[in-house]
């Protein structure tokens, strides 16, 4: 049974700016791509093995480079990890995860919109996981990183990081969709589910390619799919007024 912390992570009442994205179908939906429940189902379908396996595969590597496999997440880093002379502990390099998911999302305004809800997260973090390993993330972190650690702080596996990192980015599709084109939230309710089920085999790769990486401690073994169109779409809302979401 997951431990409740995990739940909490993957509510959406957790404040970490999610409800300000759209994950990109805004968009979409504003130059008719997108305008039914199918349409958002198909968005999904090549958004999560691409752009959602990228992060997902970091979030599971930042989670394994803490998990002790021990019973208390409080001691993550001090198990882990040697000490400084003043006594704290010190945690992995960030630096080069952090570069890597900069070099995996070619568009500047989607590093961008990373950077805000991981800088909003590791805020979250703090205050629900003061024990959380986040020295070295910087000021404006990743999101996947900071899921990644906020994971590890709750208990949690590399598996349960790719799992929420793929949840979060279907979820924020499918709640936008609902408020973007007043569809029956209960159809969109029906797709975000269908859409976890579909992309497990999505999860269970980017758990393994997220471990590896760690293991090897080689940040460029991270995933590198992508898709041109949601890129493409990213810039021009960037460039947009008017829209209803930050992305």
């Amino acid at each position: 049974m997951p431990a409740p912390e995990l739940w909490l992570l993957a509510d959406s009442r957790l404040p970490t700016g999610g409800h300000a994205h759209s994950g990109g179908i805004e968009s979409a939906v504003r130059r008719g791509l997108v305008r039914a429940p199918d349409d958002v189902a198909a968005w999904l379908s090549g958004r999560v093995p691409t752009a959602g396996l990228v992060t997902a595969a970091a979030a599971a590597a930042a989670c394994a480079l803490l998990d002790s496999r021990g019973d208390d997440p409080s001691a993550l880093v001090a198990r882990e990890f040697p000490s400084r002379g003043d006594g704290t502990t010190t945690g992995p390099d960030w630096e080069p995860w952090d570069a890597a998911i900069s070099a995996r999302t070619p568009v500047a305004a989607l590093r961008e919109v990373s950077r805000q809800q991981g800088r909003a997260m590791l805020r979250t973090v703090r205050a629900a996981w003061p024990h959380a390993a986040v020295t070295g993330l910087g000021t404006r972190p990743h999101q996947a990183l900071v899921l990644g650690v906020a994971t590890a702080a709750a208990g949690g596996t590399p598996t349960d990081a790719a799992g929420l990192a793929v949840h979060h980015l279907v979820g924020q599709v499918c709640s936008a969709a609902v408020r973007l084109l007043g569809l029956d939230p209960l159809a969109l309710a029906g797709v975000h589910a269908r859409a976890l089920t579909a992309h497990g085999p999505v999860v269970g790769k980017a758990a393994d390619a997220g471990t590896t990486a760690a293991g090897a401690a080689e940040a460029d073994l991270l995933p590198t799919a992508t898709t041109p169109l949601p890129e493409v779409l990213a810039v021009l809302h960037a460039r947009s007024e008017g829209a209803l979401f930050a992305s």
